[in-house]
């Protein structure tokens, strides 16, 4: 084969890939509302989460107004575009977030109809010959969705939690049994620099970039996450009720709204629950513990006179290593035992880091410099991924980024300490 072939067959390789994987993360997120009602799509359980069929609708939206829309293409809806346009100011007006599950209409067959409409336009846009710019734009809606299927998952979840009769949303299935958490042992780092951030290569968001270099002071970071059996002990020994523990604010939440517990936790006759996917289970002592907040997972770190790592510590050390949590991928949504070393998956880590930006971060160009820039304010820095999120979504420079007093995401914490 000469050169020139090489190239032309990969020229036309690489639309069909991008097709490919395009109609793969689409039909993912449709496969996750089986199981769900069309009652279950359109109910929204608090301001911060969102309907199930706005999801779908949203995520769709994203390709007509970044990919579409710039190239010309007629929305099929135009009267929607107000609908489901999130956050992005520089594309005209907004339904107010809070008032999401008000959505009776479009119906969830009309909206699954606008989903077959722009997919069969962006397909045909790959296929007619799709360049840089549109591949990189088509990526970055793809990147989008995957986010909207893991936080699809956890406001279904937190929706189904509010229903006094607590129904499950898959069918039940056999947890095999689970020996103890392996014991806790720790990763010791040296003093010196380290580079951190995505590199210029591959995808990354912006909020990952530029690549830059840190002094690390001598640390040790845990080998897998806290378990469900010692955060339980932190629970039992009045943690909640020790205001020695909280952050001034983290206090007030635990006071205002009557915590005892993390998110979905509850005590019974026979002993303590979590609510799950598939309903109430018991709680497994070897499962890390999740859907707790950084004010909770600050406290606990206080608790075992510990501390929650930086997003630099955590990322030194996880990068290198084989990360061996549960993802999406699996499709049980929910966090497995702990039986070894785990970095990664199972549930996001809290760490000490506010959410700023890195030296000399640069936005996107255009209304996707909305994306992530302007939410750098009052939020703290996760790492790592759960079992909600796609593996090959997620990498050892993500930053995710929530409130602190957040937990309705498959949040946790990854103990570090300071070395003398």
């Amino acid at each position: 084969m000469n050169v020139c072939s090489a190239i032309e067959l990969e020229r036309r390789a690489l639309p069909a890939a991008l097709a490919a994987r395009f109609r793969r993360v689409r039909a993912r997120t449709e496969t996750l509302i089986g199981g769900l009602t069309a009652e279950d799509l359109v109910v929204q359980s608090m301001p911060d989460a969102s309907p199930a069929k706005w999801h779908l609708a949203h995520t769709t939206w994203f390709f007509e107004a970044f990919v579409l829309a710039p190239r010309g293409s007629v929305p099929w809806r135009s009267e929607w575009l107000p609908l489901f346009n999130s956050y992005y100011e520089a594309l005209g007006a907004r339904h107010a977030r809070s008032e999401r599950g008000l959505l009776t209409r479009p119906t969830i067959e009309e909206v699954l109809e606008y989903r077959r409409v722009v997919d069969a336009r962006i397909v045909a846009l790959i296929e007619r010959g799709a360049d840089a710019e549109i591949a990189q734009a088509i990526e970055l809606g793809l990147q989008h969705e995957q986010q909207h299927q893991e936080l699809l998952v956890t406001d279904v979840k937190h929706l189904l939690f509010r229903n006094p009769l607590a129904p499950a949303w898959r069918a039940p299935a056999p947890r095999a049994p689970a020996g103890p958490a392996p014991e806790l042992a720790f990763v010791e780092e040296e003093e010196g620099r380290a580079a951190i951030g995505a590199l210029e290569e591959g995808f990354a968001f912006d909020n990952e970039r530029p690549r830059h270099t840190v002094w690390i002071a001598p640390f040790a970071l845990a080998r897998r996450p806290v378990t469900n059996a010692e955060y339980l002990a932190f629970v039992e020994a009045g943690g909640y009720r020790d205001s020695a523990l909280w952050l001034s604010d983290g206090w007030a939440t635990v006071q205002s709204d009557q915590w005892e517990a993390p998110l979905y936790w509850r005590r019974t006759q026979s002993g303590w629950e979590q609510f799950t996917v598939r309903g109430y289970q018991p709680l497994a002592p070897a499962e890390p513990v999740c859907h707790i907040s950084y004010y909770e997972a600050d406290a606990y770190a206080r608790w075992v006179s510990m501390r929650l790592p930086t997003e630099a510590e955590w990322e030194l050390v996880a990068a290198p290593r084989e990360w061996r949590g549960s993802f999406a991928n699996d499709d049980t949504l929910h966090p497995r035992a702990l039986e070894r070393e785990s970095f990664g998956g199972s549930v996001w880590e809290w760490t000490a880091s506010s959410y700023l930006p890195y030296p000399g971060f640069k936005p996107l160009p255009g209304a996707a410099g909305e994306y992530n820039g302007k939410f750098m304010s009052g939020q703290m820095v996760l790492r790592g991924g759960s079992c909600a999120t796609p593996r090959e979504h997620v990498r050892a420079t993500y930053r995710n980024f929530f409130p602190p007093h957040a937990r309705w995401q498959f949040s946790g914490l990854r103990l570090a300490r300071d070395i003398a």
